[in-house]
This record gives structure tokens, C-alpha cells and sequence, in this order.
């Protein structure tokens, strides 16, 4: 947990300094240049390579009753059999992360910890649900940086979001409940000890990489305030391939462009990656049809049988000589 977390006050720190000395056009132009291409050529990659992976067996995961007898209720969504069923599920999947909210607890309890009790465990998927959908936001706020004239949508998603106003400038609730939700996600990390002790250092990284986002970007609005017309000229001329002089802008902004180019260079090779995977996962895609359905193993050849009767037909008379029992007695005659 701690090297994840001196790696990215390493890499503020580093952009911080080094755009407070002159390398600005590094951190905020090459770096994000560098980082777009990674990120579109490493996630196409990706997803080519799953959709050419022949799925070798139907694998579907099944949350309910299948389809069975008539008088049997059948879970249609969980366990869907047809395309629709699919569709359905994907959807729920996707947009509402349907299997997180099916998720269990175990405990052990009894005096010797040799009983165990299962139950509803809905944190996580509330917390998920809200940092994924606040994150989307936030992205879609940032769209007011990249386009002139700002889209209508993206002025209401403002308004919408800063409804509640305190202060001046506008305080956005994303924002906070983004970070809130990011620290609770890093928290059940750190303080459940069975998660704490399978976690890895690419566990730890992305959730203190969005950490570190979400705070320098809180920090540009409310404390070391940006300005905002430098920085969307600054942006609109690295969108439109005429980058302008970064001269006046706060190197706070460079270290978090490089913290969100950091993201997009590691997304591709981590875990984060499961955005697109989701679509090219047999456990979700598939219909839970093999009971009616033959599936075929696209890893299996073609292949040419050898029938007991050709079988018989080439070693027959080897096998009259040692008393194999046959099904068709060889011919004497010719001999």
C-alpha cells in the first residue's frame, strides 16, 4: 500500500517541480500526447485479442433458477436463455453492476469459529455504483475545457451538480462524494484484514492514483485556484494540435494532467481494462442454453474417425488368428 503510494506523490511531485521549472510543455503537452496513444492503441489491442479468443466451452454464470419444467419459475434475467435474456442482463450488469448487488458475506461465529452465517453485503456495491457514476460525471463536466461553445448538456450538468451552492467558486457534490467514495473503496482494502491479505501493489495503485486526481483537481477549484480561461486555451490548443505557451498557469495543473496521464498509460495493463472487457466476457455474454444448444469448441480441429468397421476390415485377419471375436468372419475362400 505505501509503495503504491509514494509511486504517485512521486509522479506529482516530479511534474509539480518540473513544470515549475520550465518543463510545463513536457508535462502538459508530450506526456498527454504520449499517454492518449497508449491508451486508444493499448485498449483496441486488447479487445481485438478477446474477441478473436475462441471460447471453448458455454460458461455462462447462472444467479437463478434455469430453465427447466413448465411449473418451474425460471430467473430470466439472472439465468437468461435467450438473446433478450442476455441483452437484459448485460444492461443490469453494466449500468447497475447487478452481480455486485447480489453479493454475499461470509462470517464465522460460534465460539470456535466452526459456524458460518451469510449475508446481504451492499456497501460495496453502493459505493462502486456512486464512484462510477460521479466519475462519469466529472468526465463529462470536463468537456466545457475541450469545446467552444460549451455543449448545452454539459452547462445543465453543471447546474445540476452544483445545485447546492456553498461558496464561491460553485462547490460541485461530485467532487466530494467521488472522493468519499474513492476512500472508502481504499479503506475496505485497508482495514479488511482477508482483502488486505490477498491485495497486490496494482490493487493499491489505481485507487491511490484516483486519489491523487480527484485531489489536485479539488485543490486547482477551491484552494491554488487555476485560471480557468488560460487553462482552456491551454487545452483547446493541445485539442486542436496548436499547443500555446503554458506561461501563467499553476504547476498544481500540470501535476494533475500528469496524474490523469498516468491513468491512461497504466489503464490498458491493469485491471481497469475490465471496461471493455465486460463486453467479451463468456460468463455474461453467453445464454445459459447448453441443454438445447450443442456449443462448439472452435479449438477442435477437424478431425478424421477411423470406424470399427474399417478398423475391422484393415487388421481382420490378424485378429482371427489370436482369437478376437468379429464381427464378420474373414473370407477363406479367397485364400
Amino acid at each position: 500500500m505505501f509503495l503504491s503510494l509514494l509511486l504517485v506523490l512521486l509522479i506529482g511531485a516530479v511534474a509539480w517541480a518540473g513544470s515549475a521549472v520550465g518543463f510545463a510543455s513536457l508535462f502538459g503537452v508530450a506526456l498527454p500526447y504520449l499517454a492518449l496513444a497508449v491508451f486508444i492503441v493499448g485498449m483496441v489491442c486488447r479487445m481485438a485479442y478477446w474477441a478473436k479468443s475462441p471460447v471453448p466451452f458455454c460458461i455462462p454464470t447462472t444467479g437463478g433458477q434455469e430453465q427447466s419444467l413448465d411449473f418451474i419459475k425460471q430467473a430470466k434475467f439472472d439465468c437468461p436463455n435467450t438473446r433478450i435474456g442476455v441483452f437484459v442482463r448485460m444492461f443490469l450488469e453494466i449500468f447497475l453492476f447487478r452481480s455486485l448487488f447480489r453479493n454475499t458475506q461470509a462470517d464465522l461465529v460460534g465460539n470456535n469459529g466452526t459456524g458460518t452465517v451469510y449475508y446481504s453485503s451492499k456497501w460495496l456495491w453502493c459505493f462502486a455504483l456512486v464512484f462510477h457514476y460521479c466519475f462519469l460525471l466529472v468526465f463529462l463536466r470536463h468537456f466545457r475545457f475541450f469545446t467552444e461553445p460549451v455543449p448545452f448538456w454539459t452547462t445543465c450538468l453543471e447546474t445540476l451538480d452544483g445545485v447546492m451552492q456553498i461558496g464561491a467558486p460553485r462547490f460541485f457534490m461530485t467532487g466530494g462524494i467521488l472522493l468519499a467514495a474513492l476512500l472508502f473503496l481504499l479503506g475496505r482494502r485497508v482495514f479488511n484484514e482477508q482483502l488486505r491479505y490477498i491485495s497486490l501493489v496494482n490493487d493499491y495503485f489505481p485507487l491511490w492514483l484516483l486519489v491523487g486526481i480527484v485531489c489536485t483537481g479539488v485543490c486547482l477549484r477551491y484552494f491554488d485556484k487555476a485560471e480557468i480561461a488560460m487553462v482552456k486555451i491551454f487545452i483547446m490548443g493541445i485539442t486542436h494540435f496548436s499547443p500555446v505557451s503554458p506561461d501563467g498557469i499553476t504547476p498544481l495543473f500540470f501535476a494533475h494532467v500528469t496524474l490523469v496521464s498516468a491513468l491512461l498509460l497504466y489503464f490498458p495493463f491493469s485491471k481497469l481494462a475490465h471496461m471493455g472487457g465486460i463486453f467479451f466476457s463468456p460468463t455474461r455474454n453467453m445464454a445459459n442454453n447448453s441443454r438445447r444448444v450443442r456449443h462448439i469448441n472452435p479449438w477442435n480441429p477437424p478431425k478424421q474417425y477411423f470406424t470399427y468397421a474399417e478398423y475391422e476390415d484393415t487388421y481382420r485377419d490378424v485378429m482371427a488368428e489370436v482369437g478376437l471375436p468379429l464381427e464378420k468372419e474373414p473370407d477363406r475362400a479367397a485364400e
